[in-house]
């Protein structure tokens, strides 16, 4: 039986036989538990941890696990019907009222009920991860001398250079900041970059987590298309003197969503094209490690092309490894770097020692590249067997594009179809999958879904997943 079911089904099994026991009543012991369930001493040690969160339960060390006392009754629930006003009043004044809605990034994060196929998942499913490699860097880097003190503002001098290493170009350790998170760079790049009120213009469509990051910030997120081969050069330089923005957020590199990479002939236009309007290029390089086996060589950051401090470069291990392998790069040159510093530090200090230690003896074991052959290969199974069973099962959905990165498709829904019923039937048919409508800052020109092959245990799920898509469609269309 797998671990994970296993510690669930044991924390229930125990749940229920709770009433068995007075208040304070000793359970039996972990030894117990292991013979008479045939589960691991690590299961029962989990479910137990996982009741004592609920409060069902109080451990004692050396003493065993007791039934907790009841729960005193809570007081009545207050009033706080004043802070509708209060929170309202905050963004009078405001040129761009903020906007904080989570929706479109929970969409990829919450877990779809039991049983359902998780076609919108953002991250890799554990069979893929590498838990093995990072337990063992874990381990290792906990006893690592002075591990546990405080690490350097800025970051552990080896992880820079390492991330300024994979880089490239001009990039040095002196411009490299280690954060928590693609996610928490962008959003301090977008703070140091841009006033409140401001425009910034951003890829159409593009990753809904920054969306949601530009308006939280108060900013108005400007859309500029993409095709085939990226953004559009000339559409990027009409919003910009349309506009006076100051900043471009852009992913060249297997789109977020579409999957496309800007190509050679783009790439300095969109660098110059920048350089004239006196803007900054938030360059987001989040999925460079998923590349597919048959893709060959691939274009070098913005980054590595740029002498002159106009790209501001985001790139994050998280995608690679695990969603709670939280550890990224921000990367700026000249005066800008001091601005991104001092954000970072005001909202959070520093990015614990011991996970950037752990970073460290991950990326410099025997495992990491093999790890990343491993994901290549595997990635590009999936994305054939999606691309397969869509064709076969879905012909009625267009697939422009099959990315040679990343972790997902973004097929095309014909005229007139409801994303909105569509993803609800999907829902009852038992796969979960993303609706395009989140992606884009203005009107969308189409209706997209967003398939992701990552999440899933494997090709067979995939084409089960497809196969209950199927029947969605068919339920929507009726």
């Amino acid at each position: 039986m797998h671990e994970r079911s296993s510690v669930g089904e044991l924390t229930d099994e125990l749940r229920r036989e709770l009433d068995r026991y007075s208040p304070g009543g000793k359970l039996p012991s972990s030894r117990a538990l292991v013979e008479r369930f045939r589960v691991s001493p690590v299961t029962v040690s989990r479910a137990l941890a996982q009741l004592a969160a609920e409060g069902l339960v109080v451990t004692r060390p050396g003493a065993g696990a007791f039934r907790a006392q009841p729960r005193v009754t809570s007081a009545p629930a207050g009033d706080t019907s004043w802070q509708e006003v209060a929170l309202s009043a905050d963004g009078a004044a405001d040129l761009v009222p903020r906007s904080v809605d989570a929706s479109g990034v929970l969409v990829s994060l919450a877990a779809p009920p039991p049983g359902v196929i998780e076609f919108n998942g953002g991250y890799l499913h554990p069979s893929l991860q590498p838990e093995r490699a990072m337990a063992a860097a874990l381990s290792r880097a906990g006893r690592r001398p002075g591990a546990w003190g405080r690490p350097p503002m800025e970051g552990l001098p080896e992880l820079r250079e390492w991330f300024a290493r994979s880089i490239g170009g001009p990039v040095t350790a002196a411009g490299v900041l280690v954060t928590a998170g693609g996610q928490s760079a962008l959003t301090t790049a977008l703070r140091a970059l841009a006033p409140p009120g401001a425009p910034v213009l951003v890829e159409s469509p593009t990753y809904p987590g920054m969306l949601a990051i530009a308006r939280a910030a108060g900013l108005r997120p400007v859309p500029v298309p993409v095709d085939a081969d990226g953004v559009r050069p000339g559409l990027l330089a009409d919003a910009f003197r349309a506009t006076g923005a100051r900043v471009f957020v852009c992913q060249p590199l297997f789109q977020n969503p579409t999957g496309a990479v800007l190509a050679p002939e783009r790439r300095g236009e969109v660098l110059r094209i920048a350089r004239e309007a006196g803007a900054f290029v938030v360059e987001d390089d989040f999925v460079r490690r998923l590349v597919h086996e048959d893709a060959g060589p691939l274009p070098r950051p913005l980054a590595a092309d740029d002498p002159d401090g106009v790209v501001v470069h985001v790139c994050s291990l998280t995608k690679a490894t695990s969603p709670s392998f939280r550890v990224s790069a921000l990367v700026g040159h000249g005066p800008v770097l001091e601005r991104l510093r001092a954000i970072q530090i005001v909202d959070t200090f520093f990015v614990p020692r011991p996970l950037q230690e752990a970073t460290l003896e991950l990326v410099g074991s025997a495992a990491w590249p093999r790890h990343l052959r491993a994901i290549s290969a595997a990635l590009r199974t999936r994305r054939d067997a999606m691309t397969a069973a869509l064709r076969l099962h879905l012909p009625e959905l267009a697939l422009p594009h099959i990315p040679s990165g990343g972790y997902h498709l973004w097929p095309r829904l014909p005229d007139g179809t409801a994303e909105s019923a569509l993803t609800a039937a999907a829902l009852r048919a038992g796969v979960a999958v993303t609706p395009g409508r989140p992606y884009f800052s203005a009107e969308p020109p189409a209706a997209h879904l967003r398939l992701s092959f990552a999440a899933v245990a494997g090709a067979e799920e995939i084409t089960e997943g497809v196969r209950r898509l199927r029947a969605a469609w068919d339920e929507a269309r009726g």
